[in-house]
């Protein structure tokens, strides 16, 4: 395959998570009539940040994600959206549930954001295993949020054959957040010389939501992009709930690859 048509649905979850997957029903079937192959949710799809996790997270075979499966069958398309799974520990597991017509995978996120005063890990336990999956043939690696900000993540992605990185997110607000989020994209999908699409929650105050008692929680920003291997941002939403469907032209990354080999020009022996 040498293009892939892949989906970022930007939306605002709230706290139902049966709401939410109307809001995965409606628009997995707006990117499929576009012939989207690939659907892109962002993180914490079955509920928003700022309320309360445990009450809700199930296992990756549950009703939720068994909704979510659903939905990309009917459709025939492979849906990444960000759910909670339990913990052994008792907090949960911040997951991408990655599912389609013969793709079956989760990916629990590596790094917490425990950082601009927000403390992920007092209600979130991480994950350690890099994940790449295949759709279509192409490998396709998984990130969540604040793992942009670890090159290694990205690297290690491509070494297993990631072509395209998916990164669902709920980017916290703030000064300059915005800005953060576009230079670490495109320097991630450098890092990596991989196409980078980067799925957001939508600004909750562009969708008409309050957020009394959720002000400090890292609701979105929107600003979904995608981003070639070269570091060209392709494509960007705003910050309202939107449907960003994207070509990947993948020998883009052969060609990236050839001219710009970072992946084989590494030190391995530094670390």
């Amino acid at each position: 395959m040498s293009t892939l048509r892949v989906a970022l649905a930007q939306v605002t979850t709230g706290a139902d998570p049966q709401d939410n997957l109307r809001l995965v029903a409606e628009q997995t079937a707006r990117a499929a009539e576009a012939g989207a192959r690939l659907v892109v949710f962002p993180e914490a799809t079955m509920r928003a940040f700022g309320l309360p996790l445990l009450p809700v997270a199930e296992p990756l075979d549950g009703p939720w994600a068994d909704g979510v499966r659903a939905v990309a069958a009917r459709h025939g398309v492979v849906v990444v959206a960000g759910m909670f799974t339990p913990s052994p520990d008792g907090r949960v597991v911040n997951t991408l549930l990655v599912t389609g017509p013969g793709v079956e995978a989760g990916y629990d996120k590596i790094h917490l954001y425990d950082a601009f005063g927000f403390a992920e890990s007092a209600t979130v336990a991480p994950g350690d295993q890099p994940v790449v999956v295949e759709v279509d043939g192409v490998g396709i690696g998984l990130a969540t949020c604040y793992d942009l900000r670890f090159p290694d993540l990205f690297t290690t992605l491509a070494d297993r054959g990631a072509r395209v990185v998916c990164l669902p997110s709920s980017w916290g607000a703030g000064p300059g957040k915005v800005d953060q989020w576009r230079v670490l994209a495109r320097a991630r999908a450098l890092d990596s010389t991989c196409f980078l699409v980067a799925a957001g929650q939508a600004e909750p105050s562009a969708a008409g939501v309050d957020l009394t008692g959720r002000a400090d929680a890292p609701t979105g920003v929107g600003h979904s992009l995608a981003v070639g291997p070269d570091g060209t941002v392709l494509a960007e939403l705003g910050d309202a709930p939107d449907l960003l469907v994207v070509d990947l032209d993948l020998e883009a990354v052969d060609r990236v690859r050839a001219v710009l080999p970072v992946l084989a020009n590494r030190r391995r022996d530094l670390a």
